[in-house]
């Protein structure tokens, strides 16, 4: 089982607090630090110092981490054209020496774009799919031969797919609850499938849906990971878990009904009935990156127990 960290940069972190999240994230054990991609703060908070970039701050950690695997959940399909993705994502993967996953959405939060002038298009789901078209087939395009793609949306002539990723093949990672084309999507490019802030009941009805999909494409349903992002808010005693509850401004009973909420014992409980629906990774969205000590917390008392 991988626990892995999921932070939310826009409601309030700086590139320095970040870096120390990740640095504790590698050194005390966890498998993973990933970010969210947006650009505005949700909901009432002040959001400041302001958004950082996902792919910059992913860009810095490469070169202060050594171990952990790094990337988004997810990238905005509509934040970035798809060839420049590609170089970014391959550019980061060097520089981490090969540890870098993408995540990639096809985006969601119009506010977000107005705020900063990106265009919000309606054809949202259909430009992802020549997204992960293109980015994959750039990155498997053998060293001296060319790509090119005739699009709706994107066309691309005599590219020379450069440059590569340090690894072989970077895992893609796509997500959500859609019925039907998100788990067409997945059988057709993902490495990992992940539900998002769901139920048990109703992440089990989705990897079923991605598993009719894998086999109805000819995959091995055993050839993804199926993974969970869930909130976590885990306290050694009653009154911690109602401070960090508090803190990030959230109610106990609604935490511990749609997330990993509690005492250790009540959290490993509840990774187990994910479990039972097939989950083998987890994301801890982790919504106050200054409380390290929640982080120790769970790596001494939860991380042991699911491994």
């Amino acid at each position: 089982m991988d626990l892995r960290i999921f932070t939310e940069p826009q409601q309030g972190a700086s590139y320095d607090t970040l870096l120390a999240v990740a640095k504790a994230t590698e050194d005390l054990g966890f498998d993973a630090f990933f970010r969210s991609d947006h650009y505005l703060v949700m909901g009432d908070g002040d959001g400041l110092p302001g958004p950082t970039d996902a792919w910059v701050t992913l860009a810095g950690l490469a070169r202060e981490t050594s171990r952990i695997k790094l990337g988004t959940l997810m990238t905005a399909a509509t934040f970035r054209l798809p060839g420049v993705l590609a170089i970014q994502v391959a550019q980061v993967d060097q520089m981490s020496g090969g540890r870098v996953e993408l995540g990639l959405g096809a985006g969601w939060f119009e506010a977000e774009h107005t705020a900063y002038g990106i265009p919000f298009p309606k054809e949202k789901f259909d430009r992802l799919e020549e997204q992960l078209a293109i980015v994959t087939g750039l990155w498997g395009t053998p060293v001296g031969k060319t790509f090119d793609y005739d699009g709706k949306f994107y066309q691309l002539k005599d590219s020379p797919a450069l440059p590569k990723p340090a690894q072989e093949k970077v895992p893609v990672l796509i997500g959500g609850m859609g019925a039907k084309r998100t788990p067409e999507l997945t059988a057709r490019y993902a490495d990992e499938f992940n539900v998002p802030f769901s139920s048990v009941e109703d992440t089990g009805k989705q990897f079923g849906r991605v598993r009719e999909a894998m086999r109805a494409a000819g995959r091995d349903v055993d050839e993804l990971v199926y993974s969970n992002a869930l909130i976590a808010v885990v306290g050694g005693d009653d009154a911690e878990v109602a401070r960090r509850a508090a803190a990030i401004g959230r109610e106990v009973p609604e935490l511990k009904a749609n997330g990993l909420a509690g005492s250790p014992a009540e959290v490993v409980d509840k990774i187990g009935r994910y479990a039972e629906q097939g989950a083998t990774r987890f994301y801890l969205q982790i919504m106050d990156p200054k409380d390290l000590d929640h982080l120790e917390l769970i790596s001494s008392q939860v991380l042991p127990q699911v491994r």
